[in-house]
């Protein structure tokens, strides 16, 4: 099994900044690749970002392209998300993920296992 604990989220005015991190453990040398997924009030959970064991694999949703940036430390089992010139429309429960099989999981079906969520607030 493998744990997935979120921290860093909270309020931030519009055009700010906020970083996310996602601390592994358990079996974490069964992980294949680790995703960001957001989910807004009254909308479906979707796919934010994504990145395999490689700094080169790595997938963005387009409304985050360019503004959002992943990134792992193997050696701490960490993937952090850091966001920039945050909209409105980017307020949502954050939950980070990890894939037993998927190398950039982009799915909810490719995750296997999930973190508790956190939440990011952004005012205009």
């Amino acid at each position: 099994q493998v744990q997935l604990v979120e921290s860093g989220g909270g309020l931030v005015q519009a055009g700010g900044s906020l970083s996310l991190s996602c601390a592994a453990s358990g079996r974490t040398s069964s992980i294949t690749g680790t995703g960001w997924f957001r989910q807004a009030p009254g909308k479906e959970r979707e796919f934010v970002a994504a990145h395999g064991l490689s700094r080169y694999y790595t997938a963005y949703a387009d409304s985050v392209k360019g503004r959002f940036t992943i990134s792992r430390d193997n050696a701490k089992n960490t993937v952090y998300l850091q966001m920039n010139s945050l909209k409105p429309e980017d307020t949502a429960v954050y939950y980070c993920a990890a894939s037993k099989n998927w190398v950039r999981p982009a799915t909810i079906a490719e995750c296997d296992y999930w973190g508790q969520g956190t939440q990011v607030t952004v005012s205009s």
